[in-house]
């Protein structure tokens, strides 16, 4: 019974969370979000895009909207079943994902930062798309055919969002601010298309896939830690160490890679 006195303070000290971990996670969580559903956005607006200004805006913003329904349940059906996992589980499972999900973003932006594979471009694909759906023009069923890829190309990248919104915030609570920033995202990218009647094929693509790779590792890192019961220097600062870590690695394959395609391509 004597023990137990002094026990409890240090636990209250060792749980206690500072204003600046709170922020730094927020800040990590809503930045993830808004970046990785800024890419999403953009792709899956180049289709809608191309199926209105080659077909009409009727099936595009029918397709659209179906696929904007489709998401909202999913949401809905998702949303409460999240609380019925124990968090511990929640974020272990949540991590390994994240971390296989980033891997592959960062995987393909690494790849095209040394010049191995073709960097994506939205000015193609709008005029790729563009081209089918004109060729599609003389078939009866144009109209059914040009909503239906407005509402693929939105549900496709549309489940992306949903999941890297849940995968960022289901962690700790914080879907609220993953919420924002996707949405935020999604807003921007409505905005600045219909305003230009352009894809947009100015912003730096590989370069956000780059970040949020490396972003949406270190979350999965991180939560696959915090799953397993890890405690982590500096709790949620330990992100950004992370963050830095990951990025350094990758920066250091672009390089190597760039280096062996240099040597290769020397006689």
């Amino acid at each position: 019974m004597a023990e137990a006195g002094p026990a409890a303070p240090a636990r209250q000290s060792t749980e206690a969370e500072t204003p600046m971990t709170s922020l730094t996670t927020i800040i990590s969580t809503v930045s993830a979000s808004f970046l990785a559903s800024f890419v999403e956005v953009v792709e899956a607006f180049t289709i809608v895009l191309a199926v209105g200004v080659s077909r009409s805006w009727r099936p595009a913003l029918t397709g659209m909207a179906l696929g904007l329904a489709v998401l909202g349940c999913l949401i809905l059906v998702l949303g409460p079943l999240l609380g019925l996992i124990p968090l511990h589980l929640l974020q272990f499972a949540i991590g390994v994902l994240l971390v296989l999900f980033g891997m592959r973003w960062l995987r393909k932006a690494i790849l095209r930062a040394a010049g191995f594979i073709a960097i994506h471009d939205e000015a193609k694909a709008f005029a790729a798309e563009t081209d089918q759906l004109k060729r599609q023009a003389a078939d009866r069923r144009a109209d059914f055919l040009a909503a239906s890829t407005a509402f693929k190309a939105v549900l496709l990248e549309g489940v992306e969002v949903v999941f890297i919104v849940i995968a960022v915030g289901a962690g700790r609570g914080l879907i609220g601010y993953a919420s924002l920033g996707a949405a935020a995202a999604c807003l921007l990218v409505l905005a600045i298309g219909f305003a230009v009647h352009r894809p947009l094929s100015r912003v730096p693509e590989n370069t956000l896939k780059f970040v949020v790779g490396v972003m949406l590792t270190s979350f999965g890192i991180f939560w696959t830690g915090e799953g397993l019961g890890a405690n982590w220097p500096g709790a949620d600062l330990s992100l950004i160490a992370i963050a830095l870590l990951i990025l350094a690695v990758a920066l250091a394959a672009v390089r190597l890679l760039r280096n062996l395609t240099t040597a290769a391509a020397v006689p």
